[in-house]
């Protein structure tokens, strides 16, 4: 009879212990242990031959550099965000929370595409992807359905199809038989994700993994997952609302800094090639209240609208509430008006919004904030064709932002007549230009130009 071996693992980082303890010794986290049974049968853990390596150290010297070929995606934004196109042995993991549209993604490019596909789910049956499939509407001969939660079975199908990409949904299904531990625990995606990037490597077959997210939003399992694989792609997005965003964490093969944008819809996902003119609203009439902010997420520029309301504080303590922007932030802002520009709002209340339902961590909208709660406080409309990018700061003056010229390029091509920027940003173009660019240097400044 095997000997079986109980062993401890933290689920934030892998960390293993022969007895269970209140912190990690190795990230520092508390009450992140879990009991795992690890099988010690004769031979567990040896790879099969054919997935060892015969390679020898090579002088750096002596390595010739080739380019690198890549798969293209048929997605514009997928391909942008990978750096050019998927390279082929990578190992990608895409995580997101339940129903944001994951599956949905990695199946709609897998129908797109002109290359062999083995979609392996560890969820579904075949039947229900399926029925998703005929939902896109787009046909792929080339695209293989594999419902099945076995590692060995799994690797057994690779050298029986030969695809040209390998798509496992979710990693967090997959169990390998040389571990006794259920699936998910962390010894079973661990294993589980190494014998998959050793198949992707020795037969340079890109392999794509969704991974399950916890409650924080991190990627669940050990944080060696996001160690091993070589791109990390984050899909976000509201529930209640159809815009999605696809961001990039890691990538070894290109840029962390870009972005893409898609729309849920009842056929698919569909690109946002031009978000701006997505999430700005269009109105007959000017309301108060609004501001257009040029920010920039990623290596991508587009203008938000902000939205504030405020009013008298009806039960004495004074709300502030902020959606898609930092509380903490508007709490600051709100100060700086008040001790700066002697605007009395510490007895009103204030909500602010991004329109859109996304997230904006981007300084520069400060300048769009203050201007929609001055405007909402004194029920003024700010001009819809004006635009504002610019930080502040705790002293009230306004602070050079990045990559203005871009900024300012967004607002002029979508036909706004003004934008307010610091004063400092230096080196401005602002010649041959079809939008007026307005320079301040301090809050006071700003709030005469814009209610002038």
């Amino acid at each position: 009879m095997a000997k079986t071996k109980i062993a401890y693992y933290c689920s934030n980082c892998g960390h293993e212990e022969p007895k269970w303890v209140g912190k990690c010794n190795a990230c520092g986290q508390w009450n992140t242990f879990t009991e795992e049974v690890i099988s010690s049968k004769k031979g567990d853990g040896i790879l099969p031959r054919k997935l060892i390596s015969h390679e020898r150290p090579q002088k750096i010297k002596d390595i010739t550099l080739g380019t690198e070929e890549r798969i293209d995606i048929k997605l514009g934004e997928v391909n942008r965000i990978l750096g050019g196109g998927l390279v082929k042995g990578s190992l990608v993991l895409l995580g997101g929370e339940p129903g944001i549209g994951k599956s949905t993604l990695i199946l709609q490019m897998a129908l797109m595409l002109n290359n062999t596909v083995l979609y392996v789910s560890g969820e579904e049956s075949v039947k229900q992807i399926k029925l998703r499939a005929e939902r896109i509407g787009v046909n792929n001969d080339k695209c293989y359905l594999l419902s099945e939660t076995s590692l060995e079975n799994i690797l057994t199908q690779f050298d029986n199809v030969k695809p040209d990409i390998v798509v496992v949904d979710s990693v967090q299904t997959i169990a390998t038989d040389i571990i006794d531990s259920a699936p998910g625990s962390v010894s079973q995606v661990r294993e589980c994700t190494s014998r998959l990037l050793q198949y992707a490597k020795l037969n340079a077959v890109p392999v794509f993994l969704i991974g399950h997210i916890t409650k924080d939003g991190n990627i669940a399992g050990p944080k060696v997952l996001e160690h091993i694989v070589d791109t990390v792609l984050q899909f976000e997005g509201d529930m209640h609302n159809n815009y999605r965003i696809l961001r990039s964490k890691k990538n070894r093969f290109g840029s962390t800094s870009e972005l893409g944008i898609f729309e849920m819809l009842s056929d698919g996902l569909r690109e946002i090639l031009n978000p701006s003119k997505v999430l700005l609203s269009e109105y007959d009439d000017t309301l108060s209240g609004q501001a257009v902010a040029a920010t920039v997420d990623g290596g991508r520029s587009f203008l938000i609208e902000v939205q504030a309301l405020v009013s008298t504080a009806a039960y004495g303590t004074p709300q502030r509430s902020a959606t898609g922007f930092d509380t903490r932030r508007l709490n600051m802002l709100l100060a700086v008006l008040e001790k700066r520009a002697n605007f009395k709002i510490s007895a009103k209340d204030v909500f602010l919004n991004i329109a859109g339902g996304i997230k904006v961590n981007d300084p520069a909208i400060d300048l769009a904030v203050i201007a929609a709660i001055l405007s909402s406080s004194a029920d003024i409309a700010v001009s819809s064709k004006f635009c504002f990018a610019g930080e502040i700061g705790l002293s009230g003056e306004v602070r050079p932002v990045a990559r203005i010229e871009q900024r300012i390029s967004e607002a002029e091509k979508l036909g706004f007549q003004k934008i307010f920027i610091s004063k400092y940003n230096k080196d401005i173009d602002v010649k041959n230009r079809n939008i007026d660019v307005v320079v301040i240097s301090k809050i006071e400044e700003f709030l005469r130009s814009l209610f002038a």
